[in-house]
């Protein structure tokens, strides 16, 4: 049975099955989630804050020891976080893109002027 993986802020939407973590659901999606590791949770830049309804499976021992204080936030590692039914995921924006975007705001603010 296929579960629902929304990813916001761009309300992309995948189907993938119970078993599939976070990072591949992405992948399949073609959401950007950062990573350097290959999966194995070892540069920790695949954090992605995950609704409260999320049917995730629970955090591993050592996923809450790498996430540290922000597993209580909702944060969870997109390589670690497995699919256990619908997700809703906010996956933080790349930081090119943010500069590119407030740069872009600034100069439409000029332009009014």
């Amino acid at each position: 049975m296929a579960n629902e993986v929304i990813f916001l802020p761009d309300d992309v939407r995948v189907e993938v099955r119970k078993g599939t973590n976070l990072l591949d659901a992405a992948r399949k999606a073609k959401v950007n989630v950062r990573s350097r590791c290959a999966g194995k949770a070892g540069c920790l830049m695949c954090k992605v804050k995950v609704n409260e309804q999320s049917n995730l499976l629970p955090m591993t021992k050592a996923e809450r020891l790498k996430l540290g204080s922000l597993a209580n936030q909702n944060i969870r590692l997109a390589c670690q976080a497995i699919i256990n039914g619908n997700v809703e995921v906010q996956v933080p924006e790349d930081p090119l893109k943010a500069a590119v975007r407030a740069q872009l705001a600034r100069q439409k603010e000029e332009d009014l002027w």
